[in-house]
């Protein structure tokens, strides 16, 4: 049973790993593709696209246990698979309307995708195994920003227009990677108490099934309004809405590195013939960072009461530094600009050590917020961890769409000064909800 579990496990990390390195990499480079199709015919943006898949994921989350209780996590894992190969697909023969639907299915699909895993994984871990089974998916996980990015960064390495034959291939490949993830969850095992129900005789076991599914539908409703209102009562409480403005940077920084800082890197002139492949480059670095941060901050200060107001800071500082060097580095239109490269001067000459440098200080940074937003809340809502993780998805999704909206529109440096804005009041308020949390403890300590 346990060698079952682990490799239900392993077969559930890679499938995300595959997955995710196809849709990872196709958020990096998405805008950069669609300013260089030849055919100029295509309206269609990336960062809108992106925008859409959040603003839809963020609500779709209240919808999405009902559905996972319904048909399984299994099933409903394949399925929302199905939905990324979709919009994966669409690339290699694009066209606006399919973009646009597909990007709001994805959204759907997201929802359900990681509501599904959240579930699947705990199905199949005990209180002994958790963490490191929670451990081995995060890690494959967040491999999944390095080989996509790489195959970039040889394929586009020398190239200053993106061809059509290019996108193809590139996409094609993208979208069979996509499609070995999604075909992995069949291959998931069923843990013993589903054996024991399928070994039943079939009449009895037909007439179950039907039994079972109502009963899951009627229950599913129950527990959404369940979850519904917890989500509201939460919603209330001041550790929350405190966290709030942590959470709702966690967004726009998250939209920033996420497609934002490698289109304007491939937008600028000044990087030469190395400037498309310098997108995979970067996406390579920002992930590294989110990989040295995760380890990092989870392996030290175990011990430590004030760790996450310490490492909260770090990420601040750090995330600080680099929109510093990014204002400094980079042409101010370089996120905006229609063609596909500009010529606009920056404050200093385009430097790609700093570009790289400022691509790890990103991942490193986000991986601060958001391991230490998940610990608060696991710790503040140990007996609630369900509505108030779903709360803090719902809050980064949001805001993630709103900075994909205005990122086609506002010039570098004033997305730049909004995440300043709110991230230091934002970085506060946490310092606060920390502070709420230890005092709660010294009053339940006798």
């Amino acid at each position: 049973m346990a060698d079952r579990r682990t490799f239900n496990v392993l077969v559930l990390g890679f499938g995300f790993l595959f997955i995710f390195t196809a849709f990872t990499t196709c958020g990096n480079v998405e805008q950069t593709v669609i300013k260089s199709l030849e055919n100029g015919t295509f309206t269609g943006s990336g960062y809108h696209s992106l925008g859409i898949i959040y603003g839809v994921f963020s609500f779709s989350n209240l919808l999405a246990p009902a559905v996972v209780a319904v048909i399984g996590p299994k099933i409903t894992m394949f399925l929302s698979g199905l939905l990324y190969s979709g919009y994966i697909a669409v690339f290699i023969a694009p066209s606006a309307w399919s973009f646009y639907f597909t990007s709001v299915l994805i959204g759907v699909g997201a929802a359900m995708l990681w509501t599904a895993q959240a579930q699947f994984l705990v199905e199949n871990s005990e209180a002994s195994t958790i963490n490191r089974n929670t451990g081995m998916f995060w890690a494959l996980l967040q491999c999944s920003m390095l080989f996509g990015n790489l195959y970039i960064y040889l394929d586009w390495n020398g190239r200053t227009e993106i061809s059509d034959s290019s996108r193809r291939n590139i996409f094609t490949s993208l979208l069979v990677v996509s499609i070995l993830g999604t075909l992995s969850f069949l291959v998931l095992r069923r843990i013993h108490q589903e054996e024991e129900m399928l070994s039943e005789e079939e009449g009895q076991a037909l007439l179950s099934a039907r039994t079972m599914y109502t009963q899951r539908a009627n229950t599913a409703i129950q527990d959404a309004k369940l979850e519904f209102r917890a989500i509201l009562q939460l919603l209330k409480t001041k550790t929350l809405l405190l966290l709030s403005g942590c959470m709702a940077y966690s967004g726009l920084e998250l939209a920033f590195y996420s497609g934002v800082y490698g289109t304007c890197i491939g937008a600028t002139a000044q990087f030469g013939d190395a400037a498309k492949g310098l997108i995979g480059l970067s996406g390579i670095v920002v992930g590294v960072g989110e990989i040295v941060g995760g380890g990092l901050f989870g392996l030290l200060f175990k011990n430590s009461r004030f760790r996450r107001t310490s490492v909260v800071f770090l990420g601040m500082i750090v995330h600080f530094i680099a929109f510093y060097l990014i204002f400094l580095n980079m042409p101010d239109d370089a996120p905006v600009v229609v063609k596909t490269t500009t010529q606009d001067p920056s404050y200093l000459t385009p430097s790609v050590a700093i570009a790289l440098l400022c691509s790890f200080l990103l991942g490193l940074g986000d991986s601060c917020f958001n391991t230490q937003l998940y610990s608060i809340l696991g710790h503040a809502y140990a007996e609630q961890s369900a509505p108030a993780f779903a709360i803090f998805k719902f809050i980064q999704s949001v805001f993630a769409a709103v900075a994909f909206f205005y990122s086609g529109y506002l010039l570098l440096m004033w997305q730049l000064l909004l995440m300043v804005i709110l991230g230091f009041p934002g970085t506060l308020c946490f310092f606060v909800a920390e502070r709420i949390q230890n005092v709660s403890v010294d009053l339940q300590e006798p």
